[in-house]
């Protein structure tokens, strides 16, 4: 493939953007999962508490409330579309591919009920892996892909 489809392709792809806990010692072990699985290396993380998080909520003010996983995507149209929770969970399974793929099984479940097993996990998140008093500066080379 020449260099000018390879940048054609990369501007077709939407970019993606995993807001996280950045406290939270579960939600930094999974971001760390996510890039040593991430074969594209195009996602990009971003702590809630980060200035881009407020950004992302200044735009979408019902995720205020939200305190968990956002998955915000910006296709080339520009519509950027924000995902929460058991659906960003499974986006970014699908993201990642191969057999990540297979969690899109959890689609079958009704999103309330994918959603309420998602909040049980989650209320307990900080007593099962802990919670830290900053976010984790990632390593030197990741950084880039931290906002």
């Amino acid at each position: 493939m020449d260099n000018n489809n390879e940048m054609d392709n990369k501007m077709k792809e939407s970019s993606q953007v995993l807001l996280y806990d950045g406290v939270c010692g579960f939600c930094n072990w999974a971001v760390q999962l996510i890039i040593a699985q991430d074969q594209r290396r195009t996602m990009r993380f971003a702590a809630i508490q980060s200035e881009y998080g407020a950004q992302v909520v200044a735009r979408h003010p019902w995720l205020a409330s939200v305190d968990s996983m956002i998955l915000v995507e910006s296709p080339p149209d520009g519509a950027e579309r924000v995902a929460i929770r058991s659906t960003a969970a499974l986006r970014v399974a699908e993201y990642l591919g191969g057999w990540w793929r297979l969690l899109a099984v959890g689609y079958a479940l009704p999103t309330v009920l994918r959603d309420w097993l998602y909040d049980v996990f989650a209320a307990w998140r900080y007593r099962l892996f802990g919670k830290y008093d900053a976010c984790l500066m990632p390593s030197p080379d990741i950084r880039a892909r931290f906002l």
